[in-house]
């Protein structure tokens, strides 16, 4: 077989993979659109800051408990860089070459930390898992993790989002209540 047949077959291969990809993409981007039909849009009135403006990186937002099922519809799958600050009024991811993400106080109701989630994995504790409700037509809850750049930022960023969850108080949840760790160790993730 001639040279150049085999480099078209592998193109032609390459380019049937890239589009298998983003169709797959694409797909999840329909099917978690209707879980999450909308995101709380950021009001004009934040309210007191409760943080400094925190550098993180915005990991992915899942449905809540599974670490591994990412949602991708308006842009929530999309890995960027990132600046958060929590305010009274709720917690403000501004997203670099993505879409927003506003976390609305009375509707977060976990704050944690986990090693892991879906597009990135960590030490034990080395994400910060805000637990909201986005739509509350769908009640879908959702995990959106964030990988805080300094220590003593993502201690500030806990402690802060911990106290918006104690001050919504209708949803039950207790400031102290983190998400569960149930991504795998890196033991389970090698088998």
């Amino acid at each position: 077989m001639p040279t150049w047949v085999s480099v078209v077959v592998v193109v032609l291969l390459l380019a049937l993979a890239l589009w298998g990809m983003r169709a797959g993409w694409r797909s999840r981007g329909r099917r978690t659109a209707l879980l999450v039909p909308s995101l709380p849009a950021v009001p004009e009135e934040l309210g007191a800051a409760r943080t400094e403006p925190a550098e993180a990186v915005y990991v992915s937002s899942t449905r809540a408990g599974d670490w591994l099922d990412r949602v991708v519809a308006h842009d929530l799958g999309a890995r960027s860089a990132a600046v958060v600050r929590v305010h009274d009024a709720g917690v403000l991811v501004r997203r670099t070459g993505a879409q927003d993400v506003w976390v609305p106080a009375g509707r977060l109701t976990a704050v944690g930390t986990s090693r892991g989630q879906a597009g990135k994995f960590v030490g034990p504790e080395g994400l910060v898992v805000l637990t909201w409700v986005p739509d509350p037509a769908t009640g879908t809850a959702l995990d959106t993790a964030l990988r805080v750049r300094h220590d003593a930022d993502k201690e500030a960023l806990l402690t802060a989002a911990r106290s918006l969850v104690a001050t919504a108080g209708d949803h039950g949840a207790h400031p102290d209540r983190a998400v569960p760790d149930s991504a795998p160790r890196p033991q389970e993730e090698q088998a």
